[in-house]
């Protein structure tokens, strides 16, 4: 009797903490229909790319991928390639599924759910996948790591920044049920997760469709995404929580408020994009750098040791050496923790790059990069030293060469030896240290690392 062949599938993830969540969709679904991963693209039947397309980098890195695995069809005739994400999401005229010639499925990340039906056309062999669901989010994830979980509440966008291309590729916002979050949070916890990672294209302008699902005594009265903040830090089990990228038009006074909640990070991800009025204007960002200097105080206020980071674009469209030295002031004033700061691309159907011309060379956008980055490096390396000889709760995520690496309440990078027995001998190993918190004594401090001893 013939052994039943094993299909293995590989997906490459590109992109945001939103897109790594979105594969771990497409791994249930693949899975679901009898795959098994595999790490080799050599040994793959099926290679799904979740794709991103915030920059055009992001999106040339695609082309050259599909262009190699071109190469490998060659070879391997039935290997089936598909694109997802954001570029698929975008493709409102067809063009980029043009340049894809190599790619055999092209679909949005709303269309996974389709996706089993699409590659049993392409392979009858494969596994057929008895799914019901409509709405994608409603498929289970396959969780990379047990003691962490990306989330989602909410997709799509209604913002409109000038520049991003997120409302035309994932559409607009929807925001997930209060009671399907709940549930899912409640699903990992009892499976092991001590860190719950909420995601929303902006997170902090979550609106529940059934808020009749909060609870009775829930303290919060108007700020939904306070509320939902609420009624996680009620479940047992779970010991962190985070919310990258809100918006800071999406503060209040209850917001500010959950930041004091037990399980919230010592951190908040607060994205300015410019320190200058005109540049934000431009960028739709609809706030005003004294708006945000004076979020950012209120925010130190309610937590005073809060770490902040931030995202900033140089070089957008007209920006002046003036309109930058405004980002740059703006940063001092701030004083961020860390920085994701990114060289203005125009990507192609966003307002910017209908309406604004993008005036400044890439050689000036590399050199206003690089004074971010420099301050960035100095203020971090010196705001770090604060944390010498104190103990910070880490959870490990990481055992390498003898040591366990985590990140702290603060999203600080800490790497420890494991416990040493008497005998100097590592005591039950650092592996078993991996997805526990542990509290670690910090005796060095770097820019981007703190070493430390466990206690």
């Amino acid at each position: 009797m013939t052994e039943e062949k094993k299909y293995k599938y590989l997906i490459l993830t590109f992109g945001c903490q939103m897109n790594k969540s979105d594969s771990e969709r497409l791994a249930f679904v693949l899975e679901n229909m009898g795959m098994e991963k595999t790490e080799d693209e050599r040994d793959a039947d099926v290679i799904i790319l979740n794709t991103c397309s915030v920059r055009e980098s992001a999106e040339a890195r695609i082309y050259g991928k599909t262009f190699n695995l071109s190469k490998l069809k060659k070879i391997k005739p039935d290997l089936i390639v598909g694109v997802t994400g954001c570029m698929a999401g975008r493709d409102k005229d067809g063009e980029i599924k043009k340049r894809l010639k190599e790619v055999d499925l092209f679909f949005p990340t709303k269309d996974m759910t389709r996706l089993p039906a699409k590659l049993l056309e392409l392979n009858p062999n494969l596994r057929p996948m008895n799914n019901t669901e409509e709405d994608y989010l409603k498929l289970r994830p396959n969780y990379q790591k047990a003691h962490q979980a990306f989330i989602v509440i909410q997709t799509g966008c209604n913002q409109f920044c000038s520049y991003c291309v997120v409302p035309y590729a994932r559409g607009l916002k929807t925001d997930r049920p209060v009671k399907d979050i709940l549930d899912e949070i409640n699903n990992v916890v009892k499976k092991g997760c001590l860190e719950i990672t909420l995601l929303g294209q902006i997170v902090n302008h979550y609106t529940a469709p059934d808020p009749e699902n909060f609870s009775v005594g829930n303290p919060y009265k108007k700020n939904d995404f306070a509320k939902l903040l609420w009624e996680i830090n009620q479940i047992d089990g779970v010991k962190r929580l985070d919310w990258p990228a809100p918006h800071p038009l999406y503060f209040d006074e209850e917001l500010l408020d959950a930041l004091t909640l037990p399980k919230q990070l010592n951190y908040v991800h607060l994205p300015v994009q410019s320190g200058n009025n005109e540049i934000l204007q431009k960028m739709n960002r609809r706030h005003t750098r004294e708006y945000y200097i004076g979020l950012v105080k209120k925010i130190r206020e309610k937590r005073p040791e809060i770490a902040i980071g931030t995202d900033i674009i140089v070089g957008f469209c007209g920006e002046t050496e003036e309109q930058f030295q405004d980002t740059v002031d703006l940063y001092k004033q701030c004083q961020f923790d860390i920085s994701y700061h990114a060289r203005y691309s125009p990507r192609s159907g966003t307002v910017a790059e209908k309406m604004f011309e993008d005036t400044v060379s890439r050689e000036e956008k590399r050199r206003r990069w690089q004074v971010l980055q420099d301050m960035m490096e100095e203020i971090t390396r010196e705001k770090n030293k604060k944390y010498l000889d104190k103990t910070l709760s880490v959870l490990v995520d990481d055992f390498t060469n003898g040591w366990c690496v985590g990140n702290s309440q603060e999203m600080k990078r800490v790497t420890f030896e494991p416990v040493l027995s008497e005998q100097g001998e590592p005591n039950g190993g650092g592996e078993n240290l991996v997805g526990t918190i542990q509290n670690v004594k910090i005796f060095k401090t770097d820019n981007w690392m703190m070493w430390g001893h466990i206690i």
